[in-house]
């Protein structure tokens, strides 16, 4: 006899005032990295800065290093929503290849811009910087590839190639110099190697 199906309630939506402050603290955590940097960004200078509670800090974000993932998060969501609606060749209606293309570029410069946020997101429980894990990125880099001709192939396995081409361990570790001082030229460097590996991989 087959069990019952027993209905699952959509999730409790969050209270006005709560998403209220979650978009303060947030902006007022922007504005701190804009003008003193990640390093003075903490959970006590942040309750201060936007005039809530340290218990409100705390409850929302948990950690420091709670702080960084969330705002991480939600730059995160802006670039996927680029990806998923946003104009060609990142967002839908170009080629398959032009979009993987265009997905590696601007990945890569998502990762540049964000490698202070990422590192400062660091929890010390992971083994591994944050943003090793991309599953979204891989979802995509998979379904691109379905639309390419490319034989006998094993996408799911190349899927996951060229998703680690484009993970965050890769800049984060490369040397602050090298980032600081040659930001715009190296960024297109990946980019362009990014480009070479994508059309050498899809080729006829």
């Amino acid at each position: 006899m087959d069990q019952p199906t027993v209905p699952v309630g959509a999730p409790r939506a969050e209270r006005a005032d709560a998403v209220r402050n979650r978009r303060h603290l947030l902006a007022t955590a922007r504005q701190m990295l804009a003008s003193q940097g990640a390093g003075t960004l903490t959970m006590d200078a942040l309750a201060e800065q936007a005039g809530l509670g340290k218990g409100t800090v705390f409850r929302r974000f948990g950690t420091r290093a709670g702080i960084f993932q969330a705002l991480l998060d939600d730059d995160e969501g802006a670039f996927q929503e680029q990806v998923l609606a946003g104009p060609p060749p990142l967002g839908p209606g170009a080629p398959p290849v032009d979009r993987l293309i265009a997905y590696g570029r601007a990945r890569a410069a998502f990762l540049i811009e964000h490698r202070e946020v990422a590192r400062a997101a660091l929890d010390g429980s992971q083994p591994i910087p944050a943003g090793s894990q991309t599953p979204v990125s891989q979802l995509h880099i998979r379904v691109l590839l379905a639309q390419i001709p490319l034989g006998p192939a094993d996408l799911d396995i190349l899927a996951i190639q060229l998703t680690g081409a484009l993970d965050g361990p890769l800049l984060l570790h490369l040397s602050a110099s090298e980032l600081t001082e040659a930001s715009p030229q190296l960024g297109e460097r990946i980019a362009q190697g990014w480009q070479d590996l994508v059309r050498r991989v899809c080729r006829p």
